[in-house]
C-alpha cells in the first residue's frame, strides 16, 4: 500500500502532463494509468514494473490524433498497436530490442526529449491555443503560420503561468541534485502541482494580474465516464495509414517497455528476471484494452518502475493499488485535479524532455566516436523532420552500414615482399568473405602490377561465396596477360559463363 500510494503520486501529474502533451482528453491519460495497474500488473510477470501513459510515444500519438482529427479513429491504432504486441509475444519475439543498436535508440529518445521540450514551451508560458504546433516542425517557421501564432501570442500569455512555470522548473532542477536526496518530502512532480495550485489560489485571492484564467487549469468532466470516447469500428478499414501507425505505435512501445523491463530488472535486489514474451502480451491486452474504453496506449515506464522500487515495493500488487488511487482520485476528487495549472505540467515535461536529451548525453556519443555519432545525430534530424518511425528506420539503415562496413572490410589481408627480384603478393582470405568485399577485393587485384606473383590463400576459410570464386576465376586470364603467376590455395575455380 505505501508504495502503491507513492507512485501514484508521481503517475498522477504524470497522466494528466502526457494526455495534455499528446493532444488527447486529459482523462484519457489517467484511464491509461487505471488501466495499466489493474489489467497490465494482473497478467505480466514483472513484480515490479509499473505501466501507464509514456512520454515516448507523446509525438506519434499527438500526429496521429491531428492527421485523422477524430480521437474515436486514433483509438482504433491503438487497439492495432495492442494486437500487434500480443502477436510478437506469443511469436516469442521479445528479443526484438536487442537488434536496435544503441546510438539508435539514444537518438529516438534524445529526439522525443527535444519535441517534448518545444511542444510545451508554449504552454508554459501561458499560451492556450493548442494549433500552436499543429503543422509540426517544418511547417511551424513558414511566414504565415508562425507569424499568425506571434502575433495574438501576447494576449494568451499570462505572467502566473511563467512565474509557475519557472519555480516549477526550478523546485525540480534542484530536487534532481545529490544534496536534495533527504529533502524529498513528497515526490517532485505531485511538489510543482501542489506549487502550482496554492500559487493560483493567491493570485486569485489578492485579485494580481498574475490569476490564470480557466482556460488554463485541467478540465476533468466530474463524472468522468460520461465522457469516455469509444472507437469507431465503422472506420476501420476506411481510414488511410490506420495499419500503419498501429504498427508503429506498438512497435515504439515494445522498444519503450523491453528497455524498462531490463532497467527494472537491474534495480530488483531480488534478482528476478522478467518473462518479456509474456510481458509483450500483458502490453498489448493493455493497449487493446485502452484502445477499447478511450485511453491513450501504455507502456512499461522507468519513472513509475524506479518510484515503486524506491519506494519498498516487493510483488506487483504495488502497480494494482496505484491504479486503484488513480480510479478513485478520478471518481471522488476530480474538483481538485482542476486546480492544477498546465503551466504545472508542462514544466514536468519540459523536466522530462530535458533529462531525455541532457547535453551529456551528446557530449557522451561524441566521444565514442563517428561510427555512434552520426547514427545518433541521424536518427534525431529525421524524426525533427519525418516522424518517429522513419527516423529510427533512417537511423537503423545508417546503423548497418557501420556495422557492414567494420565487419566485412576485414575479411581479407594483402602482404608484399620481394623474392628473386620479384615482387611476390599474399593475399589471405580470413574466416567469411561474402559478395559485400567484391568492390575491394576487385580492386585490390587490379592494384597487383605486372611481372609479379601473387598468391591467394583461401585455406582457412569457413566460407567463400560463389562471387568471390568468380572474380578469382575471371582474374586468371587477365593474370596471363600481364604477366602474373597466379598461385590459389584453398580455392577452386569455377566456370564462367557468360549469360548476357
Amino acid at each position: 500500500m505505501p508504495a502503491g500510494l507513492s507512485v501514484f503520486l508521481v503517475a498522477l501529474p504524470l497522466c494528466l502532463g502526457i494526455a495534455l502533451a499528446s493532444g488527447a482528453p486529459l482523462y484519457s491519460g489517467i484511464l491509461s494509468g487505471i488501466i495499466g495497474g489493474f489489467v497490465v500488473s494482473l497478467i505480466s510477470g514483472s513484480q515490479l514494473a509499473v505501466s501507464g501513459p509514456a512520454a515516448g510515444l507523446t509525438s506519434v500519438v499527438a500526429a496521429s490524433i491531428l492527421s485523422h482529427g477524430d480521437y474515436k479513429i486514433f483509438l482504433l491504432a491503438v487497439i492495432i498497436a495492442g494486437l500487434f504486441q500480443v502477436i510478437l509475444g506469443l511469436l516469442k519475439l521479445g528479443v526484438i530490442a536487442n537488434y536496435f543498436p544503441s546510438s539508435v535508440i539514444k537518438g529516438m529518445l534524445a529526439a522525443i526529449g527535444i519535441i517534448l521540450i518545444s511542444k510545451q514551451t508554449p504552454v508554459a508560458l501561458g499560451y492556450d491555443q493548442p494549433d500552436f504546433w499543429a503543422g509540426g516542425i517544418l511547417k511551424l517557421f513558414s511566414t504565415d503560420h508562425f507569424t499568425g501564432n506571434l502575433k495574438d501570442f501576447n494576449q494568451h500569455v499570462t505572467r502566473g503561468a511563467i512565474f509557475i512555470t519557472a519555480i516549477s522548473i526550478i523546485v525540480m532542477a534542484l530536487l534532481q541534485r545529490p544534496f536534495a536526496s533527504k529533502l524529498k518530502i513528497l515526490p517532485a512532480p505531485l511538489l510543482v502541482v501542489v506549487i502550482g495550485i496554492l500559487a493560483n489560489i493567491v493570485f486569485t485571492n489578492l485579485s494580481s494580474g498574475f490569476s490564470l484564467k480557466s482556460t488554463q487549469l485541467v478540465n476533468i468532466p466530474s463524472d468522468v465516464f460520461s465522457n469516455i470516447t469509444f472507437p469507431d469500428f465503422t472506420k476501420l478499414f476506411t481510414s488511410n495509414g490506420l495499419l500503419r501507425e498501429g504498427l508503429t505505435i506498438g512497435l515504439l512501445a515494445t522498444l519503450e517497455t523491453l528497455l524498462c523491463i531490463e532497467a527494472i530488472d537491474k534495480l530488483d535486489r531480488r534478482n528476478r528476471i522478467t518473462p518479456v514474451n509474456r510481458e509483450l502480451v500483458a502490453q498489448g491486452i493493455g493497449n487493446m484494452t485502452c484502445g477499447f474504453l478511450g485511453a491513450i496506449p501504455i507502456t512499461a515506464v522507468i519513472v513509475r518502475g524506479s518510484a515503486n522500487v524506491d519506494a519498498g515495493a516487493r510483488t506487483k500488487l504495488s502497480a494494482f493499488t496505484h491504479g486503484l488511487f488513480l480510479l478513485l482520485s478520478v471518481l471522488f476528487i476530480p474538483f481538485l485535479l482542476n486546480k492544477i495549472p498546465y503551466a504545472s505540467l508542462s514544466a514536468i515535461l519540459i523536466v522530462t524532455g530535458y533529462n531525455l536529451a541532457k547535453p551529456k548525453l551528446f557530449r557522451n556519443m561524441w566521444s565514442l566516436g563517428l561510427k555512434q555519432f552520426l547514427p545518433f545525430m541521424i536518427t534525431i534530424f529525421a524524426i525533427l523532420l519525418t516522424d518517429l518511425l522513419i527516423g529510427v528506420s533512417v537511423g537503423f539503415i545508417i546503423s548497418i552500414y557501420y556495422i557492414i562496413r567494420n565487419n566485412f572490410k576485414a575479411e581479407y589481408k594483402i602482404t608484399e615482399t620481394i623474392e628473386n627480384g620479384l615482387d611476390t603478393y599474399l593475399i589471405k582470405l580470413n574466416s567469411n568473405v561474402t559478395f559485400l568485399n567484391k568492390v575491394n577485393l576487385r580492386k585490390t587485384l587490379d592494384d597487383v602490377p605486372e611481372n609479379s606473383v601473387l598468391t591467394i590463400d583461401g585455406s582457412e576459410c569457413n566460407f567463400i561465396d560463389y562471387d568471390i570464386l568468380e572474380i578469382i576465376s575471371q582474374y586468371d586470364n587477365k593474370a596471363k596477360d600481364r604477366n602474373i603467376k597466379l598461385n590459389l590455395k584453398g580455392i577452386n575455380k569455377v566456370s564462367v559463363t557468360a549469360v548476357h
